[in-house]
């Protein structure tokens, strides 16, 4: 159990510091030795709360003009996860999902070294979103995500708090489709509940840490961690 407390603590202030891949974290810790089935009930509770407290401490940097449409991709994913899940392979989606992550995130990184006056093409944008709602509804991998709204707010405060308001979302949407599945259990719940003080500690070190950063370094992290995102999201797949 003691394992479970330092990657709770661990995957948290990743997610202080940069806003996500606590999962990523988390299920890479525990996965060498425990059921997927069992770790992500209990990533998934114990990850509302934090990106709640998120959400709230960056509301006035809050877009609806980023949130709703990813929410409403996220929900639509899900439903379309179904119908491809039987019908196409879901190991060769998940490859060109990862090396799009990457491919996104070199982008990212020229930008913030080699910055352009030129505003993004709304077009590229779109297609972004779009993908990253479906990867995210689909897999619950949401690197794409993070790029895509990296790449619509100002700053890595405002990222922080959009990007926690459509996880949020995406929680409790996926909090009652488990729930009804039988995939969240009264051990579930309760694992989650024990773990939660050091999923929070880590967090509110992470946010401490964040603030000390610099926006570029923040950035940068970022970068790093949707490139190794994506790497783990091929190398699982191939």
């Amino acid at each position: 159990m003691l394992l479970w407390f330092i990657a709770s603590f661990i995957a948290f202030f990743v997610k202080g510091v940069c806003g996500f891949a606590n999962t990523l974290v988390f299920t890479s810790m525990l996965s060498f030795g425990t059921a997927n089935i069992e770790i992500t009930p209990v990533d998934l509770l114990m990850g509302a709360p934090p990106n709640l407290i998120m959400a709230w401490r960056g509301r006035k940097r809050l877009q609806l003009k980023v949130v709703l449409p990813l929410v409403a991709l996220i929900v639509a994913g899900d439903a379309v996860g179904a119908l491809l899940l039987k019908s196409v392979n879901v190991s060769a989606i998940r490859v060109v999902f990862g090396v799009a992550v990457i491919a996104v995130a070199v982008q990212m990184l020229i930008r913030q070294y080699r910055p352009s006056q030129k505003k993004a093409s709304r077009i590229v944008l779109a297609l972004i979103g779009l993908l990253s709602g479906v990867m995210s509804g689909l897999f619950g991998v949401a690197a794409l995500m993070v790029a895509y709204v990296s790449r619509m707010t100002e700053n890595s405060e405002a990222m922080k708090a959009n990007i926690s308001a459509v996880f949020m979302a995406d929680n409790i949407f996926r909090l009652i489709l488990y729930s009804f599945m039988g995939i969240i259990t009264l051990s579930s719940l309760k694992t989650a509940l024990l773990l939660l003080p050091a999923a929070l500690l880590g967090l509110f070190v992470g946010l401490k840490c964040s603030s000390r950063l610099k926006e570029s370094s923040v950035r940068l992290i970022v970068v790093l961690l949707l490139i190794v995102s994506g790497l783990v999201l091929i190398a699982k797949n191939i």
